[in-house]
């Protein structure tokens, strides 16, 4: 089993380490990292929903419940706000051709 200070020194090793990884990416990489981002906020809700099937009590089910609202908020926005980024990289030509069709 993992003690409380092992799990805190594993959780800041990694903070850091995702810090130091996104800190170096460069500019044109921002919008396929995000999609490949947006795959890991699917995994942490299927995580929240499988801690939730799990709940035994009224506070674990509430919070297990919260978590799933999060996740699955943290998903959608992730995804939408990839689709406005990629929207920026259309050209103007194919939106004026779709306006007049």
């Amino acid at each position: 089993m993992i003690n409380g200070f092992i799990a805190l020194y594993i959780f800041m090793l990694a903070a850091f380490t995702g810090y130091e990884v996104i800190s170096r990416v460069p500019v044109i990489l921002h919008t396929p990292l995000m999609s490949g981002s947006n795959f890991v906020h699917g995994i942490v809700l299927v995580g929240a929903m499988v801690a939730l099937g799990a709940a035994h009590t009224p506070l674990e089910q509430a919070i297990g419940f919260i978590g799933v609202l999060l996740a699955a908020g943290n998903a959608v926005g992730g995804y939408v706000s990839t689709e406005r980024m990629l929207e920026m990289f259309k050209s103007s030509k194919e939106g004026k051709r779709g306006k007049s069709a």
